[in-house]
């Protein structure tokens, strides 16, 4: 709702002083790696991600959007958001770290 056209970017930089290098880097890539599942049918290239092949957290990105992929699903059963909130607490109490970051794992 918030930045539609560039949601990835968005969320990753609000993101970034509070997670690892890292899950920074899935977070900002998911896009290009969640269009894998739906491209091809718009005529993008749903090999994108190719791209960044060979890069540390590749595997880890196309492994989550293979699990987020589901949320396109209109019928796909889903927790309340409610589930999540302690959770994104946890994370925003975290004392921010340099735009650098923390090391590249959590």
């Amino acid at each position: 709702m918030l930045a539609p056209s560039n949601h990835a970017e968005y969320a990753a930089t609000v993101l970034q002083p509070y997670v690892s290098r890292t899950t920074h880097w899935i977070i900002k890539q998911h896009s290009i790696f969640a269009g894998y599942y739906f491209f091809h049918p718009t005529g993008r290239d749903r090999n994108m991600r190719e791209q960044f092949r060979g890069h540390p957290a590749f595997d880890a990105t196309a492994e989550f959007c293979e699990w987020d992929q589901a949320a396109f699903d209109p019928d796909y059963d889903t927790l309340p958001l409610e589930v999540f909130e302690p959770m994104v607490r946890r994370v925003f109490a975290r004392a921010p770290w340099s735009v650098q970051g923390p090391p590249l794992q959590e």
